[in-house]
């Protein structure tokens, strides 16, 4: 009991083999090579050949993820954020968001998969940012084109040609895309609608000046429905546009236009 196994004749009997492969040496230890053995070394000698390859593979991975998602140096996040909103954003307008994953992005953009995570959290708050980066670069252009000192009539022209404009940069495609992720995701409808609203300040804001310089009243519905109206003409537009519908929007547009050149004509006089 304890000590080494002898046998009858009290020889000592031969050490027998583990069962699961040859013994391994710790360094320090008598017999010691002095040569310190690596991990994959000592994995491989103690584990049978099948297990000890599924086990070396999986640590192989975990090392890999370890070391390829650490976060650039503090200089370069900007610069990585940046570059997963541009890969992010060029893949809405191309793909839409259902052929949208964490390594298309980040193969996108040129980094590695963890950084989408590791900087967002969540394709979700990567593509909602992508929005309302895009959408803040709108409202300051539109801001300082109704801000002119201009009639109305040359700003609602205005505003349609950068309608054309935004169709073939993509952003009602983003708009309508992040609508169709929000409706069952009420985290983010709210996001949506913050950006919503600033469209509609912008526009609550123009309209009323608009209102005042024609001298209107009540001869047209109040200022919140007109809001209303010109906001569902546009994204209706728009939506209509992306499937390649286009009967009578001109049509429509001719008509605005020439009853707000009737409102300059009657304002001049």
């Amino acid at each position: 009991m304890g000590g080494p196994h002898r046998t009858i004749s009290g020889k000592r009997a031969p050490e027998r083999p583990l069962p699961y492969g040859p013994a391994v040496v710790v360094p320090g230890s008598p017999g010691s090579p002095g040569r310190c053995h690596s991990w994959l070394t000592t994995i491989k000698a103690l584990t049978g050949r099948r297990w000890r390859r599924r086990l070396v593979n999986r640590l192989r991975q975990m090392t890999k993820t370890a070391e390829t998602t650490a976060p650039p140096p503090a200089r370069d996040r900007e610069l990585v954020m940046q570059a997963l909103l541009d890969a992010a954003e060029r893949l809405l307008v191309s793909e839409g968001h259902a052929g949208i994953s964490t390594r298309r992005v980040a193969q996108e953009a040129g980094v590695n998969h963890g950084l989408v995570h590791y900087y967002y959290g969540s394709m979700e708050e990567l593509l909602v940012q992508v929005l309302e980066r895009f959408t803040a670069r709108l409202i300051v252009r539109q801001r300082e084109m109704y801000g002119a000192e201009q009639p109305f009539i040359e700003k609602w022209r205005t505003a349609w040609r950068f309608h054309e404009e935004d169709l073939a940069a993509g952003y009602p495609k983003i708009w309508h895309e992040l609508q169709a992720m929000a409706w069952n995701k009420p985290e983010l409808r709210d996001r949506l609608v913050a950006v919503d609203h600033e469209w509609r300040a912008v526009l609550r804001a123009a309209l009323a000046r608009a209102l005042d310089a024609y001298r209107l009243g009540t001869s047209v519905p109040p200022l919140d429905a007109l809001v209303a109206l010109v906001m569902m003409m546009s994204q209706g537009a728009q939506a209509e546009r992306l499937l390649g519908i286009e009967e009578g929007h001109a049509e429509l547009l001719g008509w605005i236009d020439s009853w707000l050149q009737s409102l300059e004509e009657r304002r001049a006089q």
